[in-house]
């Protein structure tokens, strides 16, 4: 049918090539949409405190009960000192 190293061949060849780079890259793109959709529900998850508060991202977090946090962080108080 093809000659071993014929023209029709090396044609034939180049297309495997070409269709094998193509099917790689889409594995790649599934792969890092997978892996990026992991990564951001364990984020949701790690990022919920208790049960009283999640996260809404227009807003950071929000507690649901309306209830005022006790402990601030070193961010709030610097903030609150004017540095």
């Amino acid at each position: 049918m093809f000659e071993v190293g014929g023209e029709e061949a090396f044609w034939l060849n180049v297309t495997n090539v070409g269709l094998g780079l193509v099917t790689l890259v889409c594995v790649v793109v599934v792969g890092a949409r997978v892996v990026g959709e992991l990564a951001a529900r364990l984020w949701r998850k790690l990022a919920q405190a208790d049960d009283h508060t999640f996260v809404v991202p227009e807003l950071g977090l929000t507690m649901a009960d309306g209830g005022e946090r006790l402990e601030k962080t070193k961010a709030e108080e610097r903030h609150e000192q004017g540095r």
